[in-house]
């Protein structure tokens, strides 16, 4: 019986006098490739992201509602719910204790699809309303308003959009109650908000089919005016003298007057015309309501 232990099989480089050393793993990418990646590493940062998308779009790699899209889905990573949120004093509440015609001027004045309600004070959510089941208490007085509410998705405002997105998606919701880390109410954010983070302005009712036209005049007698409307036609409807050579836009003017971007809910007297911001969007003022101020003079309220 040998004394040694059986040999191992001999490799062909062994047996070819060359000396045995473990495979290496390989590289599957070209050479080509692996040049490129050298000479060209990919962004490290979110600047350099959507600078690249930028040059892709220059180079005509992708189009410019692609590079869009992806640049609001990046930028969306970053962002809370406390950064889009409508602030609590301009949200548009309903009473449960309020009577039924107040409830209905309120939801044709506003025009929203949804309304959260408050029972007493105005920060105590108990539900949320769809404006259509408000009709219902018309054909049924009998009905309980209560008993047409929805629960409120409450959610704080540190949650990131992209887990917001999947949350409304989850629980088929359409708007959040935004919650400060005090408990209170801070806000509220639909998932219209959070989408036109990705895909820009979604038309709405506000929108029109033309987009000619500027200035409506609504059913209560104040005007619509759009935030792109001319100064020009602006003085020519309500007689005023706005100046129109240092400002495009009437939207242009009041970001001027208030030194930002107003938000939706916000007012701005200019020369006796009191300027009510109906939508914003993208960092611009899509419609106005445009009434008659209380008292002449540049009065900023809010």
């Amino acid at each position: 019986m040998s004394d040694h232990p059986p040999s191992r099989p001999q490799r062909a480089d062994r047996q070819a006098g060359q000396p045995w050393s473990a495979p290496r793993p390989k590289d599957a990418r070209s050479l080509f490739v692996r040049l490129v990646e050298f000479l060209s590493p990919g962004p490290d940062s979110t600047a350099e992201l959507i600078k690249t998308l930028a040059d892709a779009e220059h180079r005509d790699l992708i189009e410019p509602e692609s590079r869009v899209m992806l640049e609001g889905v990046i930028r969306m990573a970053g962002m809370t719910a406390g950064d889009v949120m409508v602030a609590f004093k301009r949200m548009d509440l309903l009473d449960i204790d309020a009577p039924y015609d107040e409830l209905l001027g309120q939801v044709i004045e506003t025009a929203h699809s949804r309304f959260p309600v408050f029972e007493g004070q105005r920060d105590n959510i108990i539900g949320i309303l769809m404006a259509k089941d408000l009709l219902k208490l018309q054909r049924a007085p009998e009905l309980n308003l209560r008993t047409l509410l929805r629960p409120p998705l409450f959610v704080p405002e540190s949650k990131g959009l992209n887990e917001l997105l999947r949350e409304f998606r989850s629980n088929r919701s359409h708007l959040a109650i935004v919650i400060d880390e005090f408990g209170k109410t801070a806000g509220l954010i639909t998932i219209e908000d959070v989408l036109e983070e990705i895909v820009g302005e979604i038309e709405d009712e506000f929108d029109d089919e033309d987009g000619d036209a500027s200035i409506f005049t609504l059913a209560d007698g104040s005007q619509r005016v759009a935030g792109d409307a001319s100064i020009d036609s602006v003085n020519e409807v309500f007689e005023t003298s706005l100046p129109a050579e240092d400002f495009d836009t009437i939207g242009g003017l009041v970001a001027h007057e208030l030194g930002r971007v107003p938000r939706r809910g916000e007012q701005v007297d200019i020369q006796g015309l009191r300027f009510t911001v109906m939508l914003a969007r993208g960092g611009a003022v899509r419609w106005f309501k445009v009434t008659r101020a209380l008292s002449d003079g540049d009065t900023l309220t809010s």
